[in-house]
């Protein structure tokens, strides 16, 4: 069989950082080393993992993560890339702890720096940023991870793209990436607000969408989180004026 070698992924970029087109997955398995483990929120770690084989990502692409045991079961679970494709030879992927989740019990529980674990990806080609400007992005919990990915790329390589977040979660202890959110985000808190909270509470409505100030004549949407989010957020988009095939979506949860 032919080996596959870093040299022989080379995607080459465009000037904003972007691959021209979304690039091929390496379609195989590899292992990958944890380099670094950060504790997001209680429930949300995110994890570096260096890999041997690597190639640039699209902003809103996927890994999948594959666990085996010693009898040989396997259980495997796809995750967003957190990081921005500026960052050779690595990926961050952030992981929500699912209550009787195999994959991400394991990786909040027993990985630790230095530890390997298997991989494939990038993946998918539908839900992704390609330096789309204006775009409204919508998050809900977790839902969050692929559109930081956009914001970190925004911010490193086209620091011109107007790119406004609308994230919602449910409590101040869940709030992911606290201290990158940046003057680009607008946070709604729909169960308890931070004592001398003077934003949004609730749920994210009609207003919401219009504070964030992206033109819907001219401007994209890209919406993640849970299937309840995705509907009731998509909805409002196209309340808005937003036309419906420049609105992307993406939906999170357990795996059936």
């Amino acid at each position: 069989m032919e080996r596959l070698t870093p040299a022989e992924t080379t995607v080459p970029h465009d000037r904003d950082g972007l691959p021209p087109v979304a690039p091929a997955a390496p379609g195989r398995w590899q292992v990958g080393t944890i380099t670094r483990i950060v504790q997001e929120t209680p429930r949300v770690k995110s994890f570096r993992i260096e890999l041997p084989i690597w190639v640039p990502h699209l902003p809103g692409q996927h890994y999948d993560v594959r666990l085996t045991a010693p009898d040989g079961y396997q259980a495997q679970r796809s995750y967003s890339v957190a990081s921005s494709p500026l960052d050779e030879g690595a990926i961050e992927l952030t992981v929500d702890r699912l209550e009787d989740g195999e994959v991400s019990g394991y990786m909040h529980d027993v990985l630790v720096v230095g530890d390997r674990i298997e991989v494939r990806g990038p993946f998918a080609a539908y839900f992704v940023w390609r330096g789309e400007s204006p775009a409204l992005l919508l998050g809900g919990g977790s839902g969050v991870v692929p559109l930081m990915c956009m914001l970190r790329h925004k911010r490193r390589a086209m620091p011109q793209a107007d790119l406004r977040l609308v994230y919602s979660v449910r409590r101040p202890d869940e709030l992911i990436y606290r201290d990158e959110l940046g003057d680009e985000t607008l946070v709604t808190y729909t169960r308890i607000a931070p004592p001398g909270w003077g934003g949004h509470a609730g749920r994210v409505d009609a207003a919401l969408i219009a504070a964030a100030g992206v033109d819907p004549a001219i401007g994209s949407v890209f919406v993640c989180g849970s299937n309840g989010f995705v509907e009731s957020a998509s909805r409002l988009a196209l309340d808005a004026g937003f036309p419906a095939e420049r609105i992307r979506t993406e939906r999170y949860g357990p795996t059936g």
